[in-house]
């Protein structure tokens, strides 16, 4: 009996020692959120050109793998044997295939593309890629456009590669992002659809003051000197050029204006004749849509124009509607949401295709008929990512994917099916495979939970009201061990500015893992989107004009009043935590709302909207000279004698984004109104510290609100 019992005894503890979890280090939350403890997914999944075939890598990559919409098998196209069999070379894994029709495709390997034929079963070097930046390569040309330095270059197949601009003086930029990729301006080079001219845009930084950055990699210490323009001083003047690969010539668009306006949204129309650019001025409220001819650079005419009292901010080219140089589609936020709308290249506008209170993104493609468009929206609450189908012609649009979530759609050539990837709070990642009609054909891939052998924090939804009935959605994460009996300090994270969203339905409900560790050692972790922040529509995101930091202060106060209504917050321990707009936010939460925090961390502050670029500052501030009014009332130099509780600022003093001197400025307004405060560089790191010593960073953080709040 007796050894029955240990017997007993024993197996229970060997089930207990199974089923026990594991903790999560902070390490792990940083530096292996994205590896180790990322949900599954499908590598390189794509669809080959012309077909209705699907291709990813399997678990190995060993093999290129293969299935349709109409069979449930899977195949093998590729193996890295046969590929190296064909290449001579000796890759250890598949490479990520770029198909140029059915049956071939190219992928690159060392600065060379390879061509594989797949249906010969036969391998060729084609190109060289040219070392150099900004790379893009025109496959009807076979030729890549890119820079060095300052300068423009091409690289043609079987050619020496060449300079298209030849500009000695450092002031003068071709072929890069221009307006500090402000106004969805990613790249400087934009090749024609016959592939042979290069749209480039051009910068002259002659007017734009230099700003002295400290290289303390060097003996002695160096300065590196960018150019940084600041709200109401010079900027930059643009201009776009193209050059005509035949010809060997380049042409600039005889752009009229003030020479400090802003050249965005840079489109080709179709039969390659024609540039169309959104005009913009400096001021941010008036854009005109602009058509140019490429060949001689001459003005054609004004499409249309859009105004708005506050700002106006195109963010997408024209998109020519399939098969026509006569009609394309323009996104516009001029009925308060993000949608489309139909014009003619005469400029007359056909009909308004998308509408609703919801936010279209991005176009996906279109039927294989051109009547429909297909469409990536945020729905009515912003929380969520859909596909959306529109009628091109009567502005009728309707929802087609119905599950929760934020998703990723990519579609066959034809627009008959998609593959759909997506994750929500609840779903770590799946992939589908569904049809035009938005119904799953297939599932593909479910991720299963990374973090199931872990003691996980758990978050959740909170919708609260701002002072004008606004919805406004929040995160709680709180410990495994959650006890409502029990008192918890608070750390609050914040963003707080347009463009961004802190809270969305997907894995983790956005939150990143950090976050869920520190939950884990006692604390609650809250976020809270306020007005201004993004995919809520134009009126959401205005509300901040020349006035940054007022509004959103007033919408986290609310979260503040949420927070203290509960009776497990200790409201005497609570902390604030942001970065860039976020450490805006904090620093202006400790100094105008004294007492309400005992604890702020702010990194890589703006402290004061003078010292930041002017294409972001002018859009939501003007400049100081239109509202000297705005400024002082948002500036924090002028506050720092409210400063209650502990403060830590961060910054990497390489930043080129928001420079050091926001910082120093207020340490110094810190000292004079005797006031203690904790300063922390990064030496050498830009806006962000990332890397291995981003675990310094988010140490430096959690300690300082731990051994300050308990």
């Amino acid at each position: 009996m007796k050894k029955n019992i240990l017997l007993l005894c024993i197996l229970l503890i060997g089930i207990s020692g199974l089923a026990q979890k594991k903790d999560l280090t902070l390490e792990d939350a940083v530096l292996r959120q994205y590896s180790s403890f990322y949900p599954s997914g499908i590598t390189g999944i794509q669809w080959i050109k012309n077909s209705n075939t699907i291709c990813w890598l399997s678990d190995d990559y060993q093999s290129l793998l293969s299935t349709s919409p109409k069979s449930s098998t899977i195949d093998t196209l590729l193996k890295v044997s046969e590929l190296n069999s064909m290449t001579g070379l000796e890759l250890k894994s598949v490479k990520n295939p770029v198909w140029l029709d059915s049956n071939n495709f190219y992928f690159s390997n060392q600065n060379q593309y390879y061509k594989v034929d797949m249906l010969n079963r036969k391998s060729s070097k084609w190109l060289d890629v040219p070392s150099g930046d900004n790379r893009e390569f025109n496959l009807k040309s076979e030729a890549f456009a890119f820079t060095i330095d300052n300068n423009l270059y091409l690289k043609e197949k079987n050619k020496e590669a060449k300079a298209i601009t030849n500009f000695e003086d450092g002031n003068i930029v071709a072929g890069q992002a221009i307006a500090r990729h402000e106004f969805g301006i990613s790249k400087g080079i934009f090749w024609s659809p016959d592939g042979q001219s290069i749209a480039f845009y051009q910068k002259d930084e002659s007017a734009v003051s230099n700003y002295p950055i400290l290289d303390i990699t060097t003996t002695p210490g160096s300065l590196v000197e960018v150019k940084y323009p600041m709200a109401g001083q010079g900027s930059e003047f643009a201009s776009i050029g193209v050059y005509d690969l035949e010809n060997q010539t380049t042409t600039y668009l005889e752009v009229t204006g003030p020479v400090d306006q802003y050249l965005t949204n840079l489109g080709w129309g179709p039969d390659s004749r024609y540039i169309y650019i959104a005009v913009l001025n400096r001021g941010q409220n008036h854009m005109q849509l602009q058509q140019f001819d490429a060949n001689n650079g001459k003005f054609i005419k004004t499409l249309f124009e859009e105004k708005h009292d506050k700002y106006v901010e195109p963010e997408q080219a024209v998109r020519f509607i399939p098969g026509s140089n006569k009609e394309f589609l323009w996104f516009s936020e001029r009925s308060g949401y993000n949608h489309l709308y139909k014009y003619n290249v005469k400029g007359e506008l056909l009909n308004q295709v998308t509408s609703g209170n919801w936010e279209a993104q991005e176009i996906i493609g279109f039927d294989d008929d051109v009547e429909e468009v297909f469409i990536l929206g945020a729905d009515k609450t912003g929380l969520n990512r859909y596909l959306f189908g529109a009628n091109l012609s009567n502005k009728k649009s309707k929802l087609l994917t119905k599950t929760p979530g934020i998703h990723r759609y990519s579609p066959s050539t034809d627009c008959e099916y998609f593959i759909d990837q997506y994750s929500s709070m609840d779903i770590p990642g799946s992939t589908e495979l569904i049809n035009d009609d938005g119904k799953t054909i297939r599932t593909l891939h479910t991720a299963s939970n990374p973090l199931a052998d872990y003691n996980m924090a758990t978050a959740e939804l909170i919708v609260l009201k701002a002072e004008d009935g606004t919805l406004l959605h929040a995160r709680m994460i709180k410990p495994s061990n959650f006890d409502p009996n029990k008192k918890y300090p608070v750390l609050t994270y914040v963003y707080g500015g347009p463009h961004a969203q802190m809270i969305a339905n997907r894995w983790l409900l956005s939150a990143p893992l950090w976050m869920y560790y520190f939950a884990e050692q006692g604390n609650l972790v809250f976020t809270l989107d306020n007005r201004g922040s993004g995919n809520r529509g134009f009126d959401f995101e205005n509300v901040i004009h020349r006035q940054l930091g007022e509004p959103e202060i007033r919408d986290q106060l609310v979260g503040v009043e949420y927070l203290k209504s509960l009776d497990y917050v200790d409201a005497n321990k609570m902390a604030i935590h942001g970065w860039s707009y976020g450490g805006y936010m904090t620093t202006s939460l400790m100094l105008k709302t004294p007492g309400v925090y005992q604890v702020g961390v702010a990194g890589g502050p703006v402290t004061d909207w003078k010292y930041y670029e002017i294409m972001y500052g002018e859009r939501y501030m003007d400049t100081p000279e239109e509202n000297p009014e705005g400024y002082e009332m948002t500036s924090l130099l002028n506050k720092a004698d409210k400063l209650e509780g502990k403060l830590l600022l961060i910054h990497g003093t390489s930043d080129d984004v928001v420079v050091m001197q926001h910082n120093l400025s207020l340490v110094q307004k810190f000292v004079e109104a005797g006031k203690q405060v904790d300063f922390f560089p990064y030496p050498m790191h830009k806006h962000n510290v990332r890397g291995k010593d981003r675990l310094h960073l988010i140490q430096k953080i959690l300690n300082y609100i731990d051994d300050n709040l308990n």
